[in-house]
C-alpha cells in the first residue's frame, strides 16, 4: 500500500507491479481481498496474516507503547468475512491498550507491531492466536478464525524522555543499534 491510492506488489517471478485505484476505498477493498485470498490459499493458517490498508505517519509501534484504536471484528466464515462480533467504530470510546501487556489476544499483539498513527491494518488471526477452543460465550464460537480491521488513532511511545532542550525525544532515534530487529520486515513475504 502506497500513498495516493497506489499499491505495489511482486509476482512469482519477483517482477514489481503497481496499481493505481480510482479511490482510497477501492484501494482498501482490494487490499482486504488480497489478504483474504492469501488466507484461503494457505494450507493451514498458523500465524497472523497482516495487510496494511493505510500506512499512517510517524514511528512504528513496538512492545510497551500505548495505543488507542478503533476496530471492527468479523468471524471468518465461508472463506470470507462473516458476521461482525465486535466493533467500537460507532462508539465514543476507543480501545486503549499497551502492546505486550497481554491484555489483548496474541494475534493483536503480533499483528499491530510496526503500525503508525493514522494507519489501518487488516488482520486475519487463526484460533490459536485468538480465543482458541474456548471461544467467547455467545459471540465467538470455539476454534474461530477472526478478522479485524484496526486503526491506530493515538500513540504514546513507551521510550519517551525529555531532551535537554525540553522537547520530547524518543530513545529509538538514538544512533545506538537496537537489540530487537525491526518489526517492519515481518510481512516481507
Amino acid at each position: 500500500v502506497q500513498p495516493n491510492n497506489y499499491s505495489t506488489f511482486y509476482d512469482d517471478q519477483r517482477q514489481n507491479w503497481s496499481i493505481m485505484f480510482e479511490s482510497e476505498k477501492a484501494a482498501v477493498d482490494f487490499s482486504k481481498q488480497v489478504c483474504i485470498a492469501k488466507c484461503n490459499s494457505s494450507p493451514a493458517l498458523d500465524s497472523v496474516l497482516c495487510q496494511d490498508l493505510l500506512l499512517g505517519e510517524g514511528q512504528g509501534v513496538e512492545g510497551g507503547d500505548s495505543l488507542e484504536v478503533a476496530y471492527t471484528g468479523w468471524l471468518f466464515q465461508n472463506n470470507g468475512l462473516g458476521q461482525v462480533f465486535d466493533s467500537n467504530v460507532n462508539k465514543d470510546k476507543l480501545l486503549r491498550l499497551k502492546l505486550g501487556s497481554g491484555k489483548v489476544i496474541k494475534g493483536w499483539e503480533e499483528g499491530m507491531l510496526g503500525m503508525k498513527k493514522g494507519g489501518r491494518r487488516f488482520l486475519i488471526i487463526p484460533p490459536s492466536w485468538a480465543y482458541g477452543a474456548q471461544g467467547v460465550a455467545g459471540r465467538v464460537p470455539p476454534d474461530s478464525t477472526l478478522v479485524f480491521e484496526v486503526e491506530v488513532r493515538r500513540v504514546k511511545l513507551a521510550k519517551e524522555c525529555s531532551g535537554s532542550d525540553g522537547l520530547s525525544v524518543s530513545s529509538r532515534d538514538s544512533p545506538a543499534p537496537s537489540p530487537v530487529p525491526s518489526s517492519d520486515g515481518f510481512s516481507s513475504d
